[in-house]
C-alpha cells in the first residue's frame, strides 16, 4: 500500500516494520525525504501520528534528524543481515529508544466510535523514539529478525521481511521489482531468439 505521490517516487508502506520503511525512502536515486512536506506525509503514512495530527512543527530540522536516524537503521539491519556487529548505530538507537514515544489516547467521535489521537502536538524525537523501538523490536525477535531480506531486484536496495509461505520472496514487491524482473527477462529471451 502506498501513499502519496509528492515528489519523484511513490512512498510505500510494504516492509513489513515502521522501521524498515523509514529505510526503504533512502533507498532511491532521490532522498524520498528531500523536505518537510514529504516527512510528514511520510509520518502520516507510517501511522505514527493519526491522519489529522498537526504537523506544522515538521521543518528541515525533522527531516535531518530523520534521515540521520534511518542511516543508523540501516546500518543495523545490514549488519544484522551479515552477522555483524553496528556498535556505533547501536548506540544511537538505544539511546533514541529509551525515550519515551508520542503520548496517545482514545477519544469517542459524535458518532460513538473510538479513535487514537496524540496526548499533545506531534514533536520529533518522541516520533524517532518510536522507529527507534520499533528497530530495537526487530533486532531482538529472532524470528522477525530471520525473516529480514535485502530486495534481489537490479538497483534496488529496499529491505523487507519476507512473510511469504515457503520464505522464497526475492522481491521487496512483486509488483514493482518482481515485474521489473520478469520484463527483462523478457526481453533478454527476445533478443536472443531474434539473433538466432
Amino acid at each position: 500500500m502506498a501513499a502519496g505521490s509528492t515528489g519523484s517516487c511513490e512512498l510505500r508502506f510494504d516492509s513489513g516494520r515502521v522501521c524498515l520503511d523509514l529505510v526503504a525512502t533512502g533507498a532511491h536515486s532521490t532522498d524520498q525525504l528531500s523536505h518537510p512536506g514529504r516527512l510528514r506525509e511520510w509520518v502520516v503514512g507510517a501511522k505514527l501520528v493519526p491522519g489529522e495530527a498537526a504537523l506544522d512543527a515538521v521543518d528541515d530540522e525533522w527531516v535531518h534528524q530523520f534521515t540521520e536516524v534511518r542511516q543508523y537503521v540501516a546500518e543495523l539491519a545490514h549488519a544484522a543481515l551479515a552477522g555483524r556487529p553496528a556498535p556505533h548505530a547501536l548506540h544511537h538507537i538505544n539511546a533514541l529508544a529509551a525515550t519515551a514515544p508520542p503520548g496517545v489516547r482514545a477519544v469517542r467521535t459524535r458518532d460513538g466510535a473510538w479513535i487514537r489521537t496524540l496526548s499533545g502536538a506531534p514533536e520529533c524525537v518522541p516520533l524517532l523514539a518510536a522507529v527507534a523501538r520499533d528497530t530495537v523490536d526487530l533486532l531482538t525477535d529472532p524470528a522477525a529478525r530471520a525473516l529480514l531480506r535485502q530486495c534481489e531486484g537490479d538497483n534496488c536496495r529496499r529491505l523487507y521481511l519476507d512473510t511469504s509461505r515457503g520464505r522464497r520472496r526475492r522481491w521487496c514487491s512483486s509488483e514493482v521489482c518482481g515485474n521489473r524482473e520478469r520484463v527483462a527477462r523478457h526481453r533478454r529471451r527476445a533478443t536472443a531468439a531474434a539473433r538466432a
